[in-house]
């Protein structure tokens, strides 16, 4: 399968404002209605879920409606305390054993975010969490095998299946129970069986691998670049700008998956992209486009005036989880860098190993030294 990925920023950004452009395959993928995708592409799910993620024109203004209904800023602003009591937690367990290697991804930029969202969809049951982590886990697997890509998309919608029926017989103050419930007032529309589940699927695959990999980048950008963090320290800069700044240098979605031109398209670079066309959106490449960023784009530099980029995405689209992975990342930064000032980072000069995947951009482990 051949795509157009678009990696200057100012481009990308008018893609994703252009009614030309859609996130419908059904519609506008003449290769995913020819029978061309085989189920068993690792970028299925991706594509196959039928939610606000790959609606198009109305239909997307009808669920991103019924979505927001349920998720509102209250709610998000609601969590503050229990975010706050979740990174306190976390950090008295790292602090138990203060002279040893720990992973800081696994031990705090992930239980910190899956936790969150999984108390906010009422995902109660540590068995079916789990089983959505490594769900989660697989979908962002983008060499997966094609044996795994079948068990992962089958066991999503098992896990889902039995949080709905749980919600449906035992309704709770959770976002679950109100996608379940919420109606428009106008139409009396409600989300179908399939967009409450692939919904589901969105909010909490999405919805907790962006925070984990923007936790990720934040902290290993801070120690290896002891300067940066001096300047926050110093007062010559915020942890917004550090947020900010991450955002744009180390995007926690690399490459989203996909768009489809609507109709002939010319670019103002003399590129068509012709009807029928695959678009990716490199939100990555488009952070350090040194046309917006100058030659130094790819400098992580906290005190940078300018730090435009797209990591939520832009316009229609634009990621609903957005201020929750700000708050969580707002919380979480200075919380663990007050707690331990003599944090360093364990793998010296070695590299560490990217995530298996060209859309989620993280480490695989991030080994620190408490002090």
């Amino acid at each position: 399968m051949v795509a157009w990925a678009i990696t200057r920023q100012r481009t990308l950004k008018e893609l994703l404002t252009d009614p030309r452009v859609s996130k419908d395959p059904r519609q506008h993928w003449p290769a995913w209605n020819n029978g061309e995708i085989s189920p068993e592409w690792p970028l299925i799910t991706w594509v196959a879920v039928e939610n606000m993620f790959t609606a198009y024109g109305g239909e997307h203004r009808r669920l991103r409606t019924l979505v927001s209904k349920a998720f509102t800023a209250r709610r998000t602003a609601a969590l503050r305390p229990r975010i706050e009591e979740i990174c306190t937690t976390l950090l008295d367990d790292l602090a138990a054993a203060p002279d040893e290697v720990v992973d800081l991804r696994e031990a705090y930029a992930y239980p910190l975010p899956i936790q969150v969202i999984s108390e906010l969809f009422g995902l109660d049951d540590e068995n079916l969490r789990e089983r959505m982590r490594r769900v989660v886990d697989s979908i962002f697997h983008t060499s997966a095998t094609p044996e795994e890509v079948t068990a992962t998309f089958n066991e999503m919608y098992a896990v889902l299946g039995e949080l709905v029926a749980t919600k449906r017989e035992r309704p709770g103050d959770d976002l679950t129970s109100g996608l379940i419930a919420v109606r428009d007032e106008e139409s009396g529309s409600k989300l179908s069986e399939k967009e409450l589940t692939d919904t589901l699927a969105l909010f909490l695959s999405a919805g907790h691998e962006t925070t984990v990999n923007l936790l990720d980048n934040a902290i290993h950008a801070l120690l290896t670049r002891p300067e940066q963090l001096e300047h926050v320290r110093a007062g010559r800069a915020t942890w917004e700008d550090v947020i900010e700044e991450t955002l744009r240098h180390s995007a926690p979605v690399a490459n989203l998956p996909l768009r489809y031109a609507v109709e002939d398209i010319e670019l103002d670079s003399g590129v068509v992209l012709h009807k029928g066309d695959a678009i990716l959106a490199a939100y990555a490449a488009a952070g350090r486009d040194p046309e917006v960023h100058g030659e130094d784009a790819d400098r992580f530099d906290v005190t940078r005036q300018l730090k435009n980029h797209l990591a939520f995405g832009h316009g229609v689209h634009l990621c609903v989880g957005a201020p929750l992975g700000r708050l969580e990342a707002a919380i979480a930064l200075p919380a663990l860098f007050d707690r331990f000032p003599g944090l360093t980072l364990a793998s010296g000069q070695e590299p560490l190993e990217p995530v298996e995947s060209f859309i989620s951009n993280g480490h695989r482990t991030l080994p620190a030294r408490l002090s």
